[in-house]
């Protein structure tokens, strides 16, 4: 393994066609980083996921795993690098129980199932229903357990709180910060509650409108919630930061 970041991301641009979403995005993170993404609707957030993770092709610049230049627009080839996402849907197999949902994506190395249940205790016993009859908050944590079996070093979690009380939201966060503790992995975590994922995170991205317009020590942007409010939402938006 590179003496290096674990995750290099260099210039980046990123779209649809020929419709730009995001401009110039980098990033430097070194194992055990969480990195808290964050920002309004439309800024490009899950674009840059989707990209990272090979479901996109680039439309300029480099990504870099471990030091190894990844090819644009290949998902198989991030996945193997080690880049696993947690897309907005969870796109969980609902039919399929939640065991085998786990079973199916496992790659040795990954999270053992005793693993995954030492994270989310709640599954345990969930583990013979179908994960299409689980809560949303359980829908979850199954969706994050299957990105963990498959050994992940890049880990792109998109919305976790998406349609989840904020009391949920609560209890899931910190998981975050023990994945990146325990694993090494670097998580990259878009959210939109804004104070709880600056707690869990080590760095925080803000991006408005395909544009990098805040980054640094997460403990830094919330401390300065002023700075934050007028980078992250603009007038008349505060409630979001609560």
């Amino acid at each position: 393994m590179s003496g290096g970041p674990l995750l290099d991301v260099r210039g980046l641009a990123a779209g649809y066609g020929a419709v730009r979403v995001l401009r110039s995005f980098d990033l430097v993170a070194d194992a055990g980083t969480v990195v808290g993404l964050l920002g309004p609707n439309g800024a490009g957030k899950t674009t840059l996921m989707l990209t990272l993770a090979g479901l996109l092709p680039r439309l300029r610049g480099e990504v870099l795993v471990g030091g190894r230049l990844l090819p644009s627009g290949r998902p198989a080839a991030a996945n193997r690098a080690g880049i696993v996402l947690v897309p907005d849907d969870r796109s969980l197999f609902s039919t399929l129980s939640v065991r085998d949902n786990l079973a199916v994506a496992s790659r040795r190395g990954g999270h053992t199932l005793d693993e995954v249940l030492d994270l989310f205790p709640a599954l345990a016993s969930r583990l013979d229903l179908p994960a299409g009859a689980l809560s949303g908050g359980e829908q979850q944590m199954l969706a994050v357990g299957r990105a963990l079996v498959q050994k992940p070093r890049v880990l792109l979690i998109d919305e976790m709180s998406m349609g989840l009380a904020p009391v949920v939201v609560e209890g899931l966060l910190p998981v975050v910060r023990r994945i990146a503790d325990e694993t090494g992995a670097v998580v990259v975590l878009v959210e939109q509650h804004v104070q709880l994922a600056l707690e869990v995170s080590d760095r925080a991205v803000v991006l408005v409108h395909g544009d990098v317009v805040r980054s640094g020590p997460a403990a830094e942007l919330a401390a300065d919630r002023g700075a934050l409010e007028a980078a992250y939402l603009g007038a008349g938006k505060a409630s979001a930061l609560s």
